[in-house]
Order: structure tokens, then sequence, then C-alpha cells
């Protein structure tokens, strides 16, 4: 048993080796006026005097075909920060382009939360063999690298820090133009994967917004927590050795191209269609506020200092709204403090609705369990809830673009805005619950636009109709669940979800994993 120790204890010390030791380099983001794609955004947004230029992207085959577009017309810079990145078409597709951008000179920045990077660091290694590549890891495990099962065991080693990580999503190109929302990069958020569809809402921001996320990334990109992916490789790797790396990647994109072409062409439509000079003649142009986490948040050994976070610069709009507050959030646990908040806006006669996962609906069980109980509470003061079903409706009844659905895909709410007094709209990363709002990090934009908050509001009030969400309600004490099918509206009494689903909500209410959520 000793000896067995010592050989794991021996293994984690090896797999947390920094052999290459580079020296850590701080970069700032390139000024937009240092290409002629920044230049052009510069001159369209000097006629509306600081204001910046917004597009909703809900549509999840818009949200790819905007992160294709910017990439192709980078000329400086591209930077790319992300909580999860999977292997599949639509990632190989962007790493290909991001690669060619690479080629002509763009300098590319990619930073991702360390849990992505599982088994990843010989892959991002590769990629950063290119010249005008870097990659970095946030907050990275320094125990037991190498496998799995090493991580797994690191990861007890420091598990206050471990489990507080970077949920930041943020796409920038040339400093001028960014998306932000709830895309992480994978099949399943851009619709191309055949059974599980996220559906999500991202923002398409350009002018000094684009800049004011700029400043963002490269808080997070200099920070001590983020170390280039180098130190955790036992050799450097060769731009011989990415080349070889780039052959098999374009080999894989030929066998997707000729295995499933209507797949291949929905994904390539930017090469064939670009859009992003078409959307550009139709911004909403916005006053806005930029909105992070400080990175240094992670750290702290409590609860943060207010100073450090998100919800404190977000919290004057939460206040003052006085007629009407739209949720939408995938993942929501209002803790005992969001329950004050929300149940005394309604109390003061806001119209309170949230639209969240159903337990039938969400991806992570768990975390239902951490909303459930506080639903009856909410009701009882008047808050609406709306719980969005598993493979909702129709394609016809499904809406144009947030709820569109197919017959062999799952359909799991992925979505995080808010939307106040129909007035202001937040678009971002941040999740209605205690993990965004204290341990993880997070990015969004808060934009003072009737019409850009109608659009999202519209968004919100399709997923709450009845085909297809539930909506909870009290009747006479109990939660019951409200919903249409066939066009007849029916009431369920009993909450819909299967046995799995139920135990591990159930799980999650007995050891009040919501505290960890």
């Amino acid at each position: 048993m000793l000896k067995s120790l010592c050989i794991l204890a021996f293994a984690l010390l090896l797999g947390g080796c920094s052999t290459l030791d580079e020296p850590r380099q701080s970069s700032q983001a390139t000024p937009a006026a240092t290409s002629s794609f920044g230049r052009s955004i510069q001159h369209q947004a000097a006629a509306y005097n600081g204001r910046s230029g917004f597009r909703l992207l809900p549509n999840s085959s818009e949200a790819f075909r905007a992160r294709a577009e910017l990439i192709r017309r980078a000329q400086s810079s591209l930077d790319l920060q992300y909580y999860i990145v999977h292997d599949g078409l639509s990632t190989r597709m962007l790493v290909d382009e991001l690669l060619k951008a690479a080629d002509r000179g763009v300098r590319v920045r990619m930073l991702l939360d360390d849990t992505a990077s599982d088994g990843l660091d010989e892959i991002l290694a590769t990629l950063a063999a290119h010249p005008n590549v870097q990659v970095r890891v946030f907050n990275p495990l320094q125990l037991g690298r190498s496998t799995g099962v090493t991580r797994a065991v690191g990861r007890l080693f420091n598990l206050s820090r471990q489990h507080r990580r970077m949920h930041n999503k943020l796409w920038l190109a040339d400093n001028s133009a960014a998306i932000v929302g709830g895309r992480n990069l994978g099949d399943e958020y851009f619709d191309a994967q055949p059974d599980l569809n996220f559906t999500d809402i991202d923002l398409l921001g350009v002018g000094p917004v684009a800049e004011q996320l700029g400043h963002s990334f490269d808080q997070y990109w200099n920070s001590a927590l983020s170390q280039p992916i180098g130190d955790f490789v036992s050799t450097r790797l060769s731009t011989q050795e990415l080349a070889q790396a780039r052959a098999v990647l374009e080999a894989s994109l030929k066998r997707a191209k000729q295995s499933n072409p209507t797949l291949y062409q929905q994904l390539a439509s930017y090469e064939t269609n670009p859009q992003l000079d078409v959307w550009r003649k139709n911004l909403i142009w916005a006053w806005n506020q930029a909105l992070w986490d400080a990175p240094s948040k992670v750290l702290a050994k409590d609860e943060p200092d207010p100073h450090l976070l998100l919800t404190t610069q977000l919290a004057p709009d939460l206040a003052s709204v006085n007629k009407e507050l739209i949720l939408v959030s995938a993942y929501f646990v209002p803790g005992e403090t969001g329950l004050v908040y929300l149940t005394g806006r309604a109390d003061a006669g806001v119209d309170v609705r949230l639209l969240t996962n159903s337990l039938e609906a969400t991806d992570v069980p768990a975390v239902h369990g951490g909303y459930a109980p506080y639903r009856k509470a909410l009701l009882e003061h008047g808050v609406k809830l709306f719980e969005l079903r598993r493979q909702p409706g129709s394609t016809s009844g499904s809406g144009p673009h947030l709820f569109k659905t197919s017959l062999s895909s799952d359909s799991s709410l992925h979505s995080k805005a808010m939307i106040f007094d129909q007035q202001k709209s937040f678009i971002g990363s941040f999740n209605f619950d205690p993990r965004s709002g204290l341990w993880n990090t997070e990015v969004g934009v808060l934009v003072d636009s009737p019409e850009l908050a109608a659009q999202a509001r519209e968004l919100a009030l399709q997923g709450m109709a009845p085909e297809l969400s539930y909506e909870a309600i009290l009747e006479q004490g109990n939660i019951v669940w409200v919903t249409e099918d066939n066009g007849q509206l029916h009431t369920l009494r009993h909450e819909p979800g299967n046995w799995w689903r139920r135990l591990n909500a159930w799980f999650s209410k007995r050891v009040g994993l919501e505290k960890m959520l």
C-alpha cells in the first residue's frame, strides 16, 4: 500500500513538472487602427459619438458564421477566451481558419480554462508551435497532468481552488469586433451534433465595446494565473510536428466533407456567402458597458471582495428595475441572496419572469436539484417560472431563431440574458447562480437600447410559450406544470423527468449542493 502511494505521488510530481520554463511575456490587445478592418469599423463608429454597434446572434449557424468570418477578416490579432473547447467538425474548421490567419501574420492568443485542457496539452502545444500562435491555460493544475487518474487525484490536493474556473467566453478580432455570450466551442453549441443541441444567445459588438473587452482579455492573459501551455510539455514541439498535425486536420476535414456533405456545407456557408458586411449595415448603435470579474476572484479563500465582482457592477441596474425583469438562465440557483432580491422585486410590483431548463431538459440534473427548493417561495411572491421542455414542440412552432430544433437532437437551454424594464439587456457568460456570482469568473455586455432589449425579450418570450415550456404554478399549495400539446393546454401534477434525473436532483438537494453550484 505504501509503495503504491509513493508511486502515485511520484507520478503526480512528474505530471506537474514544467520542463521548458519559458519566460512569461506580457502583451496587449493591438490598437484597432493597426488594420484596415479595424480602421473601417472606427470610421463607421465615428458617426455615433462613442456608441457601439450590436447584433444578436441567437441562431447557431449565425453564431458559427460570425466567428469564422471574423477570423477571415482579422489582419492584426485574434484573441479567444473560453471555458470549454470540445473536438468536433465545427472546432476543427475554426482551428483550420485560425492557423491560416496565423500564416498571413495575424497574432493569435488563445486563453483556455485549464479544465478544458484535460488531455490536450500536447495538442495545444502543437498549435503553439506556430510562431504567431500563443496558448495559455488559466488556473492550471500543477500536479498530475499526465493522465486522467493523476489529474483527478491532483485536484484533490487543492480542491478549494480547482473548483473555481474561468467561465468567460470571448471572441475578439483586431480589437474592433467581439462576440460574447453563452456558447463554448464544440459541435453541441452550433447545431452540429446529432444527439444534443444547446440553444444559446451571443452578442456581436463592434467599435468601443470591443476595445473595452480587449482590456478584459489583457487582464486575464497577463495574470499570474495564466501560464503558457509550453510549461506543461516535456519537449518543445517543432514546426515540423505542427505541419504533420495540420495534414491530419486537413484530411479529417476532407473526410467530413465527403461523409456528411450537408452538415459540412451548412457550417462552411461563410466561405461562399459571407454576411458580416451585410450585418454591419443593420447594427443597433447604443451606449454600453462591458462587465467582467477580476481574474484574482478565483484566489479568494472565502467569498471574494465585492470590488472584484461583475455582480457589483451590475447591481445598480438590478436594484433600479421597477416594471419588468426577464431572466434567461440555463443554470438557475438563486441562493438566499437571489431569493431575497427576486421576491423583493416581485413584492414591489415588478413583473419578474424566469426561463430556465426543466428537469427533463437540463444537461446537469444536479443544478436543477439546487434550484427546485426555491420554486415554491418564488411562486408565492408572484415570480413567474418557465422551464424549457426537452425537444420542445415542432419546428413550425419553435420560432425562427433561438428555439429551432430537430427530431434527432435533444435541445437544452444554455442561454444567459437579463432584460431590465424593456430598456437594457445584459448578455454574457453569467448564470444566475452562486457559482457565477462568487466562484467562477464571467464576462458580458450591458447595452442601453430599447430596440435590442425588445429583440432579446422576444426571444425569451418565445421560450416561455406553453408549447415550448412548462409553466410552474401553485395549485392548492402544490407545484404543478402547465403546458400545451397539440394545441391543448393541460396540467401535469408530477414533474417531468426520468428516474435518473430525479435521483441526481434529489441527491443534490439532500447534500446542499447548491452551495457549490
